[in-house]
């Protein structure tokens, strides 16, 4: 297929040869945003690859007019059936070279070909990464939370209630933690957050790269306040570890104590509140959790 056309992209009016490609699947990062954050090592794979596998072919020619390059593209995303990859996995096998891509960023980070890369290795075929651009890097490196290890927890459920379980099993795990959010969920995403992983400094990242790109830095609590005004464009929320003592999450005997020494000199709501901040639980259920206590006493009082 190579042979029929010639390979090449053009580079600031400059028309410039690519060099010919082994068989095998080519795991190629588009820019997030910024057309000219593409890679020269990219370019040169789009260009001398047989086959282009775009999440979005509309979204891949904008990039591929841009820089001149005529490789034939063809559909591949997250409804794809076996049939399709099934094509892709015979053409590689028959010599061809193809890059799959995604409409940004660098693909399988949340972004579907997990299964064709799976199946391509598995067939002993080549696999080759072609690094480059990712929101996930580009909002670490701006948002000024400090060093250590990071999370990256990609989108959580859309469901309110599966939502807030997934956010409270990550509440003491002392990492940074990174979010993708859709923007119409991106106000109540917040709210929760706030509420489950306590009072922690984060950064609201939108729009990376593009024309109407925000950093916002603040408390939890001040990101879901501001949320509303947000909720447009592409997102990452990344989120501070836990103060070291909320990482170390206490058993539910010293949670109770804890609340019950409270109790006795403050209101249910300024109990749970108080044991929130100090241990990074979800202040809703220290509330339940307060009532209850408050009650059994109070019956206890009574007798």
């Amino acid at each position: 297929m190579q042979e029929a056309r010639r390979a090449t992209f053009v580079v600031e009016g400059q028309e410039i040869a690519a060099p010919a490609l082994a068989p095998g699947l080519y795991v190629t990062a588009t820019p997030i945003g910024h057309l000219g954050d593409i890679t020269l090592r990219a370019l040169k794979v789009l260009a001398a690859a047989d086959l282009i596998a775009a999440e979005d072919t509309r979204v891949t020619r904008k990039l591929t007019a841009r820089y001149g390059i005529r490789t034939p593209l063809r559909a591949y995303h997250e409804h794809s059936g076996p049939a399709a990859e099934e094509r892709i996995l015979a053409a590689i096998a028959e010599g061809a070279a193809v890059a799959l891509v995604s409409d940004a960023g660098t693909p399988l980070i949340s972004d579907p070909g997990a299964r064709l890369v799976a199946r391509a290795a598995a067939s002993g075929l080549k696999v080759a990464p072609i690094p480059g651009a990712s929101s996930l890097a580009a909002a670490l490196s701006v948002a000024a939370l400090g060093e250590g290890p990071c999370l990256f927890t990609g989108f959580l459920p859309a469901k309110a209630k599966a939502r807030r379980q997934a956010l409270q099993s990550l509440a003491t795990l002392p990492f940074t933690l990174v979010f993708l959010e859709a923007p119409h969920r991106l106000k109540a995403f917040a709210e929760d957050a706030a509420e489950i992983l306590g009072e922690r400094p984060a950064c609201l990242a939108r729009e990376i790269t593009k024309l109407n790109e925000v950093f916002l830095r603040g408390s939890l609590e001040e990101i879901a306040a501001a949320a509303e005004a947000h909720q447009r464009g592409e997102i990452v929320l990344v989120v501070g570890p836990p103060a070291e003592s909320a990482s170390q999450a206490p058993g539910d005997a010293e949670v109770a104590a804890m609340l019950s020494e409270r109790l006795l000199h403050m209101g249910v709501k300024d109990a749970a509140r108080e044991v929130a901040e100090a241990t990074g639980l979800s202040r809703r259920e220290l509330y339940q959790r307060a009532l209850a206590l408050s009650k059994e006493a109070s019956k206890e009082a009574g007798r």
